[in-house]
């Protein structure tokens, strides 16, 4: 019998909580795209089972991504984990197009394809392309996508979004105290940002802050289209002591703001979601608001997510599985103390982003960033 590795801690009912948390309408094929770390791949301690004991097994992601290197570094590692599993990858991409998204699954589907990773999008226009794929023996893995209601046979993976909430208000509300007025740039209707919601809004009751706005959009340029948003909302607000903005390309867009509220400057906090190389220069940016962020590793989610399909393809997880993934608190103040200056340094220095044993069998190479 084979042994899994920590395969159970992602399963529904035993949901991670280990830690306080291409082109328009096309395809391309699976190349890994360039990371800014080193990559190890360890050879599996037992031989593969069906289909996996032959090379090529076809794979498809749907995808539906938005703007900022997230998207690029979940793709990454997805396509670096199917690459040691010897999975021939499809990339598909709607690029914020629900319609597009809709007809893409098909396309998977049609293409001769066993499995199928849907990443993001919406219910509505995923759900029957979903049951489709299911109904005819293909594996579909969803991650952040809530499908549960209309798709309950689908694998469902996510982040754990009400921890990595939780963890960045808790340091927000012992930096600022009760009783402030904050501000709060998210969009609803997006599943992690929905989930994270539920959790600010119980925050700001408890801390009884005083929201004086809520804005914010979900684009292909959504930091440069949140900048301006956020903007007219401080101007209207400059009372604002902090602002919860619960995704890095929001995060971006308030930072923006702020360079342009020159009155505003050294006045108020910001906190938000995500990391990256790009998200730790801005937050030890001499003088940056950016306090704190909650966060995985978006490469070695992406990986435990192609884990979590093989898994399913090969039937050593059911139908209707639900796998979570945990977040950390990442502070400036830790980042500036430990001089971390990019994603490299930050492995280094929090070896919890690595999560290669979860979602894991000691059939599957193990991917590490």
């Amino acid at each position: 019998m084979r042994n899994p590795k920590k395969l159970a801690a992602g399963i529904a009912g035993l949901s991670v909580l280990l830690l306080a948390g291409c082109s328009q309408g096309g395809t391309e094929t699976a190349s890994t795209t360039p990371a800014d770390q080193p990559v190890t791949s360890a050879a599996p301690a037992a031989a593969a089972p069906a289909p996996f004991d032959q090379p090529g097994v076809k794979v498809a992601i749907v995808q539906n991504s938005g703007g900022g290197d997230y998207f690029q570094q979940y793709l990454n590692g997805t396509k670096l984990q199917a690459e040691a599993l010897g999975i021939d990858l499809s990339v598909y991409d709607a690029q914020g197009d629900n319609a597009t998204q809709a007809t893409q699954l098909d396309q998977a589907i049609a293409s001769g394809v066993t499995g199928i990773i849907v990443r993001h999008g919406f219910p509505d226009t995923l759900c029957p392309g979903v049951n489709k794929a299911i109904e005819q023996g293909i594996s579909v893995v969803i991650y952040d996508v809530e499908i549960q209601a209309c798709a309950p046979d689908a694998v469902q993976t996510q982040q754990s979004d009400a921890v990595m909430a939780s963890l960045v208000l808790d340091q927000m509300a012992a930096d600022i105290g009760t009783g402030q007025d904050v501000g709060y740039v998210n969009v609803l209707g997006i599943a992690p940002l929905d989930r994270r919601d539920v959790v600010w809004n119980e925050y700001v009751e408890k801390n009884d802050w005083n929201q004086l706005f809520f804005t914010g959009t979900y684009t292909n340029s959504t930091a440069t289209d949140t900048a301006a948003m956020v903007n007219n909302a401080l101007r209207a607000n400059p009372d604002v002591i902090a602002v919860y903005a619960p995704y890095d390309e929001l995060t971006k867009g308030t930072l923006s703001a702020l360079e342009q509220s020159t009155e505003l400057k050294g006045k108020v906090k910001v906190y938000g979601a995500d990391i990256s190389t790009a998200d730790i220069e801005l937050m030890t940016a001499d003088g940056s608001p950016w306090m704190a962020t909650g966060a995985t590793d978006p490469n070695a989610i992406g990986a435990a997510v192609m884990r979590t399909l093989a898994l399913n393809m090969a039937g050593e997880i059911t139908k209707g599985t639900k796998a979570e993934f945990p977040p950390i608190l990442i502070t400036q103040d830790f980042l500036r103390s430990k001089n971390i200056k990019n994603m490299v340094d930050l492995r280094a220095a929090e070896p919890a982003l690595n999560i290669a044993d979860i979602m894991s069998a000691d059939w599957i190479p193990a991917v590490t960033f």
